[in-house]
């Protein structure tokens, strides 16, 4: 019994020293089964979950800015993601190559951590992979929305995937499927229509971005088809397309009914579709700040819609729950990890965050299982995209930056998301003895692609990535013997003088994002409204209008011979030209009401007293000459 006993002990304490590390204090073992792919995924998060430390789970909930980050940093803390805030690159127009080079950097760091678990490096690609030089800029989502073609939009998620992973970025915070109901709101752009059917459709953006759910996928399961595509993540949930006046994260008023119907069916349809990634709003609802609600997040979204995939707060989204921002932010932290968010974009306080963030766990304010869930709903997404058998990027997609299929098919939404307003001019003549094109708009691709371009706000300026702007392709698609002028604000007197057979007056709002782009006014800026007075006063002309959104038009209509409401196009200005002089007709359809005065607004479809200047769903049609 004493040598039963004896051996009993012996083995305790050899248990407790392999446990340890032995005599030498190294680190245990790791059972690597996890990094198993033949392995059932569940078994593999468990697996992995059962060996981390409450210190790296909680690191895996943090998502930091590049811009503070060390590979170091990566390694020591954890660290479940990295992003590229708006702007934030490796180095000003940095080749696909540097990226690589820096998100492998990060990479390596997050791979000789204890457990080895890759980081997610996610970015904001919404209008193609729009912070990187010589991206192909796709129209916004207005504009695609005004193209009703499902279709068109999926080929542009799965060209966006490729021009994403060229760079070794393997997640897009992208489709945003907000419901815009008010154009003051400096966001309407992102909104591909105040119409939830439309925006409902355009949710195939994710099929494109992550490649098409296997049949017999299991609902709400995150779902990354290869190493070609990206996680994806609609945004923002929820209602933020519905706030008080347009005034961005504001308070959204709504009853369950209208919620239902109009703000939430799009995330019904990119949960079916396998969506990774679901982003909180910085909105609140009825009061109540969504960073903050725990039965929309926690209980309608992974209960009752079932979402598997993980929920990821906006921008210092957390810090905003008490104002100022960042006050109280222990109870912030707090609120909203326990009403169900999984991964804080912090974006820079990661040594506060994770002290926090523990502390609550020990004094059990969080739970445990709260922690576990959203852990293993991260790594579920990293499984899910391969990432435990692939980590490290490569060169092989580089040369899929800016690639000429890519543009060509930009090209394509150009010409599909123009809408004819007004029409006793177009087609235009190619050969005409000279012609004027007017508008600081019309030779500037900052104004053409608009915000959330190279930087978060956009910029003012011609030389901002390569492309082709309006006047450029105008001149490329005229006769060779017709004349063409070109003038940012011309006087009458110039105008008249110059015997112009027809103009294109090009004007519209400068570049702008989120709050920055809030307008209670929506009139056409100077000098823009001055330029189209002045020319279409003197000579035929059609306004090519460069906008988010609909603007105050109706006082001057009737001195323009013809309107095109062009959205903001991006980098491809051909694709204006295309239908300006026949190439194509013009199909395009209205995704929004086009109101007579902003005192109407909000004004949508559907309305009692709907009385707008084009109705939802309008637009002229043309016929291609061939």
């Amino acid at each position: 019994m004493k040598a039963s006993k004896s051996a009993v002990l012996l083995l305790s304490l050899l248990g407790l020293t392999l446990l340890l590390g032995g005599a030498t204090g190294t680190p245990a073992a790791v059972d690597t089964l996890y990094k198993d792919p033949r392995r059932p995924m569940n078994t593999r998060i468990k697996n992995l979950m059962d060996q981390m430390t409450l210190e790296e789970k909680i690191g895996q909930m943090a998502q930091v800015e590049r811009s503070v980050a060390t590979a170091e940093m990566m390694r020591e803390f954890s660290i479940g993601s990295l992003l590229s805030g708006g702007g934030s690159v490796p180095r000003e127009r940095a080749t696909a190559e540097e990226w690589v080079d820096m998100v492998n950097m990060f990479q390596n760091g997050s791979l000789s951590s204890r457990l080895g678990i890759p980081m997610i490096y996610g970015i904001d690609a919404v209008h193609g992979h729009n912070n990187v030089y010589r991206a192909t800029i796709f129209p916004h989502n207005v504009g695609l929305g005004a193209t009703r073609d499902p279709q068109l939009v999926r080929r542009i998620g799965a060209a966006t995937a490729l021009e994403v992973r060229a760079t070794g970025i393997q997640y897009a915070f992208a489709p945003c499927i907000a419901v815009c109901r008010d154009p003051r709101w400096g966001r309407c752009y992102e909104s591909y229509s105040e119409d939830p059917k439309i925006v409902e459709q355009m949710t195939e953006l994710i099929n494109g971005l992550q490649g098409e759910i296997p049949p017999n996928s299991r609902r709400g399961v995150p779902f990354i088809a290869g190493k070609d595509k990206v996680a994806a993540c609609a945004k923002h949930f929820v209602g933020d397309g519905g706030t008080r006046n347009g005034i961005n994260e504001n308070n959204t008023i709504a009853d369950w009914h209208e919620l239902l119907s109009i703000h939430m069916p799009a995330y019904y349809h990119s949960i079916i579709k396998g969506v990774s990634t679901i982003m909180v709003s910085y909105s609140s609802l009825n009061g109540l700040k969504m960073h903050a609600n725990q039965y929309l997040i926690n209980n309608f979204l992974k209960g009752t819609l079932r979402f598997r995939g993980f929920v990821i707060s906006d921008w210092q989204g957390v810090d905003k729950i008490y104002y100022p921002e960042h006050s109280n932010y222990s109870d912030a932290l707090l609120r909203s990890i326990n009403a169900g968010v999984d991964m804080v974009m912090l974006p820079y306080n990661h040594t506060e965050f994770l002290s926090i963030v523990k502390s609550h766990v020990e004094n059990k304010l969080i739970p445990m299982s709260r922690i576990n869930d959203a852990v293993s709903r991260i790594l579920r997404v990293k499984f899910s995209m391969g990432l435990f058998e692939n980590p490290m990027a490569d060169y092989q997609f580089v040369d899929k930056l800016g690639v000429q299929a890519h543009r060509d098919l930009a090209r394509e939404a150009v010409r599909k998301s123009l809408v004819l307003l007004k029409n006793g001019l177009l087609p235009l003549p190619k050969k005409s003895n000279k012609i004027l094109v007017a508008g600081r708009h019309g030779n500037n691709l900052g104004l053409q692609c608009g915000g959330w371009t190279i930087a978060w706000h956009g910029m003012d300026t011609k030389n901002l990535t390569t492309g082709t702007t309006i006047l450029n392709a105008i001149s490329n698609a005229v006769d060779p013997a017709t004349q063409i002028v070109y003038s940012e604000n011309p006087n009458a007197e110039f105008v008249k003088a110059n015997n112009f057979s027809y103009a294109v007056v090009v004007v519209g709002e400068p570049p702008y994002s989120e709050t920055v782009g809030d307008n209670a006014n929506l009139t056409i800026p100077e000098p823009g409204l001055t330029t189209m007075q002045t020319v279409c006063g003197s000579v035929k002309c059609v306004v090519v209008l460069i906008s988010g959104r609909p603007l105050v038009v109706q006082p001057y209509l009737d001195s323009i011979d013809a309107l095109v409401a062009a959205w903001l196009p991006g980098t491809e200005g051909e694709g204006v030209a295309d239908v300006l002089f026949g190439d194509y007709g013009f199909t395009g359809k209205l995704p929004r009401t086009w109101f007579k005065s902003v005192d109407q607004l909000p004004m949508n479809v559907g309305d009692q007293h709907y009385d707008p200047l084009f109705p939802f769903g309008f637009g002229l049609t043309t016929q291609p000459i061939n």
